[in-house]
């Protein structure tokens, strides 16, 4: 893995573009509607899926820090 993922859950509205783009990586936590990680990922396989899912998201609440 490029990076490594950070969530901004104050900016997060739940909009699920995350979940499409990469269903592997990103889920919405059903209580407070706010993207989670799944467990495990993301691995380095994922990476074009996170980058999609950043470019996705309207809000901006994901947040790729590069190593």
């Amino acid at each position: 893995m490029a990076y490594s993922v950070e969530i901004d859950d104050k900016t997060c509205n739940g909009y699920g573009n995350c979940v499409v783009a990469a269903p592997d990586v990103f889920d919405l936590d059903p209580e407070t509607n706010i993207a989670v990680l799944q467990p495990g990922h993301p691995t380095d396989e994922d990476d074009e899926a996170v980058e999609e899912a950043e470019a996705d998201c309207p809000v901006r609440a994901i947040i790729l820090h590069h190593r």
